[in-house]
């Protein structure tokens, strides 16, 4: 059996009424795409989409279309980003209700709660945070919102696409450690499943740091832990300390060679404990977004992903449940994307879609 292959699903391209409000009228992502600057000789921006365009997702043929890039690329199924602040306030949610209510595209998918504020940033000319503004704030409101949370739901973890690890419905979140009440809420909606014929949850905790934090998101009653791993160095490795002062005196981006981090975006406990997924990465670029704050891979190619995709397939296929994660199918705001671009056209679809063909069984 092939590994599956589950592509984080980014919902922000169409304007809602408070991001307008926020940012300004017909704001989505593609807004901070669209501005990128090159801030150094051969830094590729803007990054420009090719066979879809600057799509808009209330439109059902571009899912369509999405869809059928993922197949394919071998991709199983996509992970839906989840906003769900409490007391019923929701964000970016009608990408997601349209797919489920209209049954199309016919493509399995998975939900991850993305339980963080947002916040708007303010810089200093050096580089350093002023202050930040607080936009919708992540609240837990207790048991009662819970419930209304999971009926929210009901219609998606009853559809036949969603996504199930040994029968249970996988559901991630992104932020298990910041969710005090985890424990209680995992174990409501187990109750509520059962109560709803369902076959209950297989609840997997989003995390940067494994090696650091996935015992503590274990011991929180959670089934696996998401590993995408890079962040690593900041806690881990001295040149990220030096890329950080380096960035800031001669004010550019902090930069990774791609080459040198795909190898250790998987570690031993990804490779082999059946509790930990790991996460492929086919790039990073987050200057759309922070400009000279940002982080970025360099020299990432279709070449260079392929060897990442096949590096991880071959560790989770030697696994009695090979599942892994690509982070991400279209967060084109940190450069973190499978579809076309007007510089690689196809070449990363196809880099794994090779990779998939040529792992042995």
């Amino acid at each position: 059996m092939k590994p599956q292959i589950i592509a984080f699903y980014l919902p922000q391209y169409h304007p809602t009424e408070h991001n307008n409000l926020w940012w300004g009228k017909g704001f989505t992502e593609w807004t901070n795409v669209a501005k990128a600057k090159r801030l150094f000789p051969g830094h590729y921006q803007p990054k420009i989409p090719a066979d879809l365009g600057f799509y808009d997702l209330r439109l059902p043929e571009t899912r369509e279309e999405q869809a059928c890039l993922a197949r394919e690329a071998g991709v199983t199924g996509f992970c839906y980003y989840h906003y769900w602040f409490g007391n019923g306030h929701e964000e970016l949610e009608l990408p997601f209700k349209e797919v489920v209510e209209s049954g199309k595209p016919d493509f399995p998918f998975c939900l991850c709660w993305a339980n963080e504020s947002w916040f708007k940033k303010f810089w200093n000319n050096d580089g350093s945070l002023v202050d930040k503004k607080i936009l919708a704030e992540q609240k837990y409101c207790g048991e009662e919102d819970d419930v209304k949370h999971f009926y929210s739901l009901l219609p998606a973890f009853k559809d036949k696409r969603y996504l199930k690890v040994n029968g249970k419905l996988l559901f991630l979140i992104y932020k298990p450690l910041e969710f005090e009440e985890a424990e209680r809420f995992m174990s409501l909606w187990q109750q509520l499943a059962k109560e709803n014929n369902l076959p209950g949850f297989h609840f997997s905790g989003f995390t940067y740091f494994a090696d650091t934090t996935g015992e503590d998101i274990l011991g929180s009653g959670f089934d696996s832990v998401v590993s995408c791993r890079h962040n690593r160095d900041k806690i881990h490795n001295f040149s990220w300390f030096l890329r950080k002062i380096t960035s800031m005196v001669l004010r550019c981006p902090r930069m990774m060679k791609y080459k040198t981090i795909w190898p250790r975006l998987i570690s031993d406990l990804e490779r082999h404990d059946e509790r930990y997924i790991p996460v492929i990465m086919p790039n990073w670029d987050h200057t759309p977004r922070s400009g000279r704050n940002g982080d970025l891979f360099v020299g990432s190619t279709p070449e260079e992903f392929k060897k990442h995709c096949k590096d991880v397939l071959s560790s989770v296929n030697e696994k009695k449940t090979p599942l892994c994660f690509i982070k991400s199918w279209n967060e084109w705001g940190e450069g973190n994307y499978m579809e076309p671009d007007m510089k690689f056209g196809k070449g990363y679809i196809k880099a794994l879609n090779e990779a998939l063909s040529e792992l042995k069984d």
